[in-house]
Protein backbone atom coordinates (compact mmCIF):
# COMPACT_ATOMS: atom_id res chain seq x y z
CA UNK A 1 0.00 0.00 0.00
CA UNK A 2 1.26 3.25 -1.13
CA UNK A 3 2.16 5.88 1.55
CA UNK A 4 2.68 9.16 0.02
CA UNK A 5 -0.87 11.02 -0.89
CA UNK A 6 -0.43 11.25 -4.53
CA UNK A 7 0.06 8.14 -5.32
CA UNK A 8 -2.97 6.87 -3.13
CA UNK A 9 -4.62 9.08 -5.64
CA UNK A 10 -3.44 7.90 -8.40
CA UNK A 11 -4.36 4.35 -7.36
CA UNK A 12 -8.20 5.37 -7.23
CA UNK A 13 -7.94 6.94 -10.34
CA UNK A 14 -6.30 4.29 -11.97
CA UNK A 15 -9.00 1.75 -10.39
CA UNK A 16 -11.25 3.64 -11.53
CA UNK A 17 -10.47 3.88 -15.22
CA UNK A 18 -9.70 0.57 -15.23
CA UNK A 19 -13.37 -0.31 -14.62
CA UNK A 20 -14.63 1.72 -16.91
CA UNK A 21 -12.36 0.77 -19.70
CA UNK A 22 -13.75 -2.88 -18.66
CA UNK A 23 -17.25 -1.99 -19.33
CA UNK A 24 -16.47 -0.20 -23.00
CA UNK A 25 -14.66 -2.76 -23.93
CA UNK A 26 -17.32 -5.49 -23.24
CA UNK A 27 -19.86 -3.48 -24.56
CA UNK A 28 -17.55 -2.89 -27.81
CA UNK A 29 -17.39 -7.09 -27.79
CA UNK A 30 -21.13 -7.39 -27.27
CA UNK A 31 -22.23 -4.94 -30.06
CA UNK A 32 -19.99 -6.73 -32.74
CA UNK A 33 -20.91 -10.12 -31.68
CA UNK A 34 -24.63 -9.07 -32.42
CA UNK A 35 -23.53 -7.66 -35.63
CA UNK A 36 -22.02 -10.90 -36.98
CA UNK A 37 -24.39 -13.44 -35.80
CA UNK A 38 -27.21 -11.19 -37.55
CA UNK A 39 -25.12 -11.08 -40.53
CA UNK A 40 -24.63 -14.97 -40.42
CA UNK A 41 -28.69 -15.00 -39.88
CA UNK A 42 -29.49 -13.02 -42.89
CA UNK A 43 -31.11 -10.05 -40.60
CA UNK A 44 -30.17 -6.42 -41.23
CA UNK A 45 -27.37 -5.03 -39.69
CA UNK A 46 -27.82 -1.77 -40.46
CA UNK A 47 -29.01 -0.23 -37.18
CA UNK A 48 -26.94 -2.79 -35.40
CA UNK A 49 -23.65 -1.69 -37.58
CA UNK A 50 -24.33 1.80 -36.43
CA UNK A 51 -24.67 1.48 -33.09
CA UNK A 52 -21.23 -0.90 -33.10
CA UNK A 53 -19.39 2.14 -35.17
CA UNK A 54 -20.77 5.03 -33.22
CA UNK A 55 -19.46 2.98 -29.60
CA UNK A 56 -16.13 2.51 -31.50
CA UNK A 57 -15.57 6.11 -32.32
CA UNK A 58 -16.77 6.92 -28.98
CA UNK A 59 -14.05 4.43 -27.02
CA UNK A 60 -11.34 5.53 -29.48
CA UNK A 61 -12.27 9.48 -28.60
CA UNK A 62 -12.16 8.60 -24.66
CA UNK A 63 -8.75 6.78 -25.25
CA UNK A 64 -9.80 3.39 -24.02
CA UNK A 65 -8.63 2.13 -27.69
CA UNK A 66 -6.68 3.30 -30.36
CA UNK A 67 -8.02 5.11 -33.25
CA UNK A 68 -6.69 3.34 -35.86
CA UNK A 69 -7.91 0.25 -33.89
CA UNK A 70 -11.44 2.05 -34.28
CA UNK A 71 -11.22 2.30 -37.92
CA UNK A 72 -9.91 -1.31 -38.06
CA UNK A 73 -12.60 -3.05 -36.56
CA UNK A 74 -15.22 -0.92 -38.01
CA UNK A 75 -13.93 -2.09 -41.40
CA UNK A 76 -13.76 -5.58 -40.87
CA UNK A 77 -17.45 -5.25 -39.77
CA UNK A 78 -18.94 -3.74 -42.93
CA UNK A 79 -16.76 -6.10 -44.59
CA UNK A 80 -18.60 -9.23 -42.74
CA UNK A 81 -22.16 -7.43 -42.62
CA UNK A 82 -22.22 -6.26 -46.19
CA UNK A 83 -20.79 -9.55 -47.42
CA UNK A 84 -23.59 -11.29 -45.82
CA UNK A 85 -26.37 -9.21 -46.74
CA UNK A 86 -25.37 -9.71 -50.78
Amino acid sequence: MANIKSQIKRNRQTETRRVRNKAVRSELRTREKAVLAAASAGEPTEELLRAAQKRLDMAASKGVIHKNEAARRKSRLSNKSSSSDS
